[in-house]
């Protein structure tokens, strides 16, 4: 059985920072691109940043030089550190996997960016 956990969400301030964590089981995840996607209220969902099983990395451009991902094959584990964060980056993040047909996500962890 295939799960994708997040954690990390919460509520911050703006400029604050957050680190969502995906713990994955189930799959080997080492072969695996991660992706995190968010959506907002009333928005799709999109991509904010891709990971490949070989490290190289891809962003949207709202997450340029504000987001890193990041991932650990020894923890089963893909990260998203984010900073300068903005009212507007508030959503619900979802952790992705997939490899060739096969996509997961997880549940989606609530970030909430307000004063």
């Amino acid at each position: 059985q295939v799960q994708l956990v997040e954690s990390g969400g919460g509520l911050v301030q703006p400029g604050g920072s957050l680190r969502l964590s995906c713990a994955a089981s189930g799959i080997s995840f080492s072969i695996y691109a991660m992706g995190w996607y968010r959506q907002a209220p009333g928005k799709q969902r999109e991509l904010v940043a891709g990971i490949t099983r070989g490290g190289s990395t891809n962003y949207a451009d709202s997450a340029k030089g504000r987001f890193a991902v990041s991932r650990d094959n020894a923890k089963n584990t893909v990260y998203l550190q984010m900073n300068s964060l903005k009212p507007e980056d508030t959503a619900v993040y979802y952790c992705n996997a997939e490899l060739g047909l096969n996509r997961y996500w997880g549940q989606g962890t609530q970030v909430t960016v307000s004063s």
